[in-house]
């Protein structure tokens, strides 16, 4: 028998945030019809299999090796059995009792494509990357090179949309990302040729480009631990960057060749730039 949702959660090497995750579900979602599947993704810490007990009712999967962040997703939704899919990072927390009211809107939508909220971290601070833009020459060279926000613009952080607004986006991210199975299976799942990095918005556009809407929902919020699983080094850097290149190459490089020059071009810098910083 099917499930309304399916909730899947790439774990690597964070496991008592992944507890935090799995608790604030508990709590917060048992006013619908959910299952949870927690794929780990090859880590060096084996202390995740102390949850396996603590929940039950979770599918606890281990993938045979790390193939990155879309390939662990794609894996674990092979055997999802919810109409809709929520890729929901471990170190996230879900805060209210609002994943049945996201399920109305989504379904209340004739061509829905995917839906992310709110997000703020530890200190409540509101990240911009719950609602953006699909990168292009003018908003990359932004994002890269400035921290120009000017309020009111469609730049790549969309600050055209409140922050508690509900509203067409272009590009939500993938650390709440609500999509129907169904539909994630037809336009091909996440590209596992990114690692990680680059892959939602990936597949936002890739959503865009065969005719669905994106939606940000700023009434829900999440608390997102941001930058505690990850560590800020040269393979952080080869995996971010390779992963804009990666995009730029898909969708720029023929339909686009100035563009594609330009963007290249900053990417690059940006990453020499980056590079001599961390030493």
């Amino acid at each position: 028998m099917g499930k309304k949702i399916s909730i899947i959660i790439v774990n690597y090497n964070v496991t008592q945030l992944l507890r935090n995750c799995l608790l604030s579900i508990e709590k917060y979602a048992d006013n619908i019809d959910y299952e949870v599947v927690v794929i780990d993704n090859k880590s060096t810490d084996s202390s995740w299999g102390d949850l396996i007990p603590e929940f039950p009712k979770v599918h606890f999967m281990a993938s045979e090796v790390n193939g990155g962040f879309a390939k662990a997703n794609n894996e674990a939704i092979k055997t999802a059995i919810g109409e809709y899919v929520l890729i929901l990072n471990p170190d996230t927390e879900l805060e209210d009792f609002y994943l049945k009211e996201v399920l109305d809107f989504a379904d209340s939508k004739i061509n829905f494509g995917c839906l992310g909220v709110r997000m703020h971290d530890a200190n409540g601070d509101f990240l911009p990357e719950s609602k953006r833009s699909v990168p292009d020459m003018m908003n990359s060279f932004e994002k890269l090179f400035t921290n120009f926000k000017k309020k009111n613009s469609k730049s790549y952080y969309r600050n055209d949309v409140g922050e508690f607004e509900i509203a067409e986006v272009e590009v939500i991210t993938g650390a709440f990302f609500l999509v129907k199975k169904e539909v994630y299976e037809k336009v091909g799942g996440l590209d596992e040729r990114y690692f990680m990095y680059g892959e939602d918005i990936d597949l936002c556009y890739t959503l865009l480009n065969n005719g669905y809407q994106n939606y940000y929902y700023g009434k829900s919020s999440i608390l997102h631990h941001k930058g505690e699983s990850t560590i800020k080094d040269e393979v952080y850097l080869e995996r971010f960057y390779g992963a804009m290149q990666i995009f730029i190459d898909k969708y720029y490089k023929v339909n686009k060749p100035i563009q594609y020059s330009f963007m290249k071009a900053g990417l690059r810098l940006r990453y020499k730039i980056e590079k001599i910083k961390l030493k």
